[in-house]
């Protein structure tokens, strides 16, 4: 059976990964904060990590470009 706890391939990196959510949040202005977020539509949920995933890519297309 699977491991059904979210904890990822790094866990030391949970923190990182957290912070960059914050973040990511902020600069999209969704009202994002530390523990309960029930009152988020599914719409500002999902546009954190959609654009949590756009900057990851973004990152790693110029790395591997060499910028």
């Amino acid at each position: 059976m699977a491991n059904t706890k979210n904890s990822g391939s790094v866990p030391e990196a949970k923190n990182a990964m957290n912070k960059f959510k914050m973040e990511v949040a902020k600069e999209i202005g969704v009202n994002l904060k530390e523990g309960y977020n029930g009152d988020l539509t599914s719409a500002e949920s999902g546009s954190i990590g959609g654009e949590m995933v756009r900057q990851m890519i973004k990152k790693q297309e110029q790395q591997m470009s060499g910028r």
